[in-house]
């Protein structure tokens, strides 16, 4: 009886991605210019990609470029997928995945923070218990009534999301977060 043999190889031979989905993030470098940031937001939402975090800013005036940070979700297969077709993109310079990079020269992960506001009541014995807990976080008081604190603190995404699940039970009044901003460890640059 002879053994079952593999299906060739082909350009429409597809196989299944039994991998796990990650959290991945990624640096893209594009022109500052109008409809890009849409294209590269298109290209996700047209395929059924989530993005969970997005940063955009002009990084390189003279050069009129700018750096699009983006955290999204997905398996090996998936994530590569997504770095070719941004890739095929005219106004895309360049992509990096933070994420494998970092894995590669022996981090865990890429340099990441996040910045946050968070408005919390801070009235009576909630008063110094919000204090103290901000304090444990190293979090900033930027404003401060009878009534609430409004506090600003960086730091990974753990570690805001903690922090706004601790002020939870205190009285969050307004939460405003700017999204990741990441880059590779070490000397090279993007």
């Amino acid at each position: 009886m002879s053994e079952p043999q593999e299906e060739p190889a082909s350009a429409y031979f597809i196989t299944k991605d039994t991998a796990a989905p990650e959290v991945h993030t990624l640096a893209v470098l594009v022109d500052n210019e109008p409809g890009v940031l849409a294209r590269v937001i298109g290209l996700f939402s047209g395929r059924g990609y989530n993005i969970e975090s997005l940063t955009v800013s002009e990084t390189e005036h003279e050069k009129h470029l700018s750096r699009i940070t983006i955290v999204t979700r997905g398996t090996p297969q998936v994530m590569e997928q997504i770095r070719t077709q941004l890739e095929r993109m005219v106004p895309v310079h360049r992509v990096d995945d933070l994420t494998v990079i970092a894995r590669e020269e022996g981090y865990e992960k890429p340099l990441e923070r996040e910045l946050a506001l968070i408005k919390v009541r801070g009235a009576g014995e909630n008063r110094l218990e919000a204090l103290r807990l901000a304090d444990a976080f190293k979090a900033n008081v930027i404003d401060a009534n009878v009534d609430h604190f409004v506090f600003e603190l960086t730091g990974r995404t753990n570690k805001v999301e903690q922090f706004i699940a601790i002020m939870a039970p205190l009285g969050l009044i307004e939460v405003c977060r700017t999204g990741v901003a990441a880059m590779r460890r070490g000397r090279e640059a993007m």
